[in-house]
């Protein structure tokens, strides 16, 4: 992982001596929203290269601290979630680590890696917090925590030094994610805690509460098997400096109905030349050799882009499996202008199933015999009739990637793929896709 470019600071170098046997690691995740994002793949990346060691991956929804709000690296508190959201956040979320880790064997399985790939344990913080008193919290937790530990933590200091000070309830979120630490140490004979790098505070409240809570015996502290660490993440910028799993301003989604698999695959195509290599190493299985190989292979013809078409096909695959990649290929074809001859029509629909913004379903006793400005108009191709005529007259409007000329074509049987679909393409690079029925 180092290596690779996955680890920013360990809490000691202890821990090497302890990945030499098998133990159980943990990384949390708040549900803010119903899906991971990339941001989060970074540190299910570090969880997947322990898991395919023979390691214990446990990966914990928040279900209980998403209700809070973990005040790290934000200027603001968050806006409080209903039961209702974060019951479908953490349903969500549970599904998306469970495709992952399902994706990531068959992927790791594919490079060479051996099948002691472990299935990962998704739990939710919920289920041992929702019994859990006041009293008995501050007995079992605020016992043992230091106020004045508490306030150096430098997601506590910002907020205080802030205008808007910090609330009682995000001031104690550490103690909660603390407490995390300390139960799966108990009753999962978990040993390590990942997180990104602005998790350090709260990782290292966690092993000073299991410390704690040991007692004064020295012997049993410093016994390895006993010990817990943590280990984070640096925080990923690009070479220009902005924060990575962005796109235009948007969060990059995991799940496909909110980020499209043609989306997420054009994400990683558009990597710059300065960060590809890194990537690679960050979020692929590919080993060092065979990273060199594919950067001094795109050194001598960078216009070409096969680092970056190996890097989306790649992670594409690890986050959607083969039949991702198939889709988001399928879709590059289509939007790019390709041979759209050499794709099915079903193929088509399936690669924009969910993809709202481009594909639109019409019924075929309005598209078969109906004219070309009007099905434009309904695909949201263009706004209106007039503008698609005033389009086909400027030689701008094209149907599967051939141009139309004439402002009153008819749409015909004969200009659906299969009978299933076709292609209207507004401009240089508007595509939109209907799906007839």
């Amino acid at each position: 992982m180092t290596d690779r470019g996955l680890v920013a600071n360990i809490t000691s170098p202890d821990l090497i001596k302890k990945t030499n046997t098998s133990t159980a690691i943990y990384c949390g995740v708040d549900p803010t929203a119903n899906s991971l994002h990339l941001g989060n793949l970074i540190t299910l990346m570090g969880l997947l290269h322990f898991s395919i060691l023979g390691h214990q991956p446990i990966a914990l929804v928040g279900g209980a601290t998403g209700s809070i709000g973990d005040p790290s690296g934000r200027s603001t508190e968050r806006v409080p979630l209903s039961r209702d959201v974060l019951e479908k956040n953490v349903a969500g979320i549970e599904h998306q680590v469970h495709r992952f880790f399902k994706n990531g064997a068959a992927y790791a399985q594919k490079r060479g890696y051996d099948a002691q790939t472990k299935t990962p344990k998704v739990l939710n913080n919920y289920t041992w917090f929702s019994g859990m008193t006041a009293l008995e919290f501050l007995g079992d937790v605020g016992r043992y925590a230091r106020v004045n530990t508490m306030l150096a933590k430098e997601s506590v200091k910002s907020r205080i030094e802030s205008t808007q000070g910090i609330s009682f309830t995000e001031f104690s979120y550490q103690l909660l994610q603390a407490y995390d630490f300390y139960y799966l140490y108990q009753n999962h004979e978990c040993r390590i805690q990942l997180g990104g790098s602005d998790q350090w505070g709260n990782i290292t409240a966690g092993i000073d509460l299991i410390n704690r809570r040991k007692g004064d015996d020295d012997e049993e502290k410093n016994n390895l098997d006993n010990r817990a660490f943590g280990i984070t993440i640096p925080l990923l910028l690009t070479s220009s400096g902005e924060k990575f799993g962005k796109s235009a301003g948007n969060a990059v989604w995991l799940d496909e109905t909110k980020t499209s698999y043609f989306d997420f695959y054009q994400f990683f195509m558009k990597t710059t030349d300065a960060d590809v290599g890194k990537y690679l190493s960050m979020f692929t299985l590919l080993d060092k050799e065979k990273i060199a190989s594919i950067l001094d292979a795109h050194q001598k013809n960078p216009e070409l882009r096969k680092a970056q078409q190996i890097l989306a096909d790649e992670t594409t695959e690890l986050v959607h499996g083969l039949e991702g990649v198939k889709k988001a290929q399928v879709a590059t074809k289509v939007l790019f202008g390709g041979d759209i001859a050499t794709v099915s029509g079903q193929e088509i629909v399936d690669a924009f199933k969910h993809d709202s913004s481009r594909m639109v379903t019409l019924d075929r006793s309005t598209v078969v015999n109906g004219k070309l400005d009007l099905v434009s108009t309904l695909a949201k191709s263009t706004r209106s009739k007039s503008e698609a005529q005033k389009l086909i007259k400027s030689g701008g409007m094209y149907l599967n990637n051939v141009r139309v000329a004439d402002p009153r074509h008819t749409v015909t049987e004969s200009d659906l793929i299969d009978g299933k679909v076709c292609v209207i393409r507004a401009g240089k690079a508007s595509y939109h896709i209907v799906h007839v029925v």
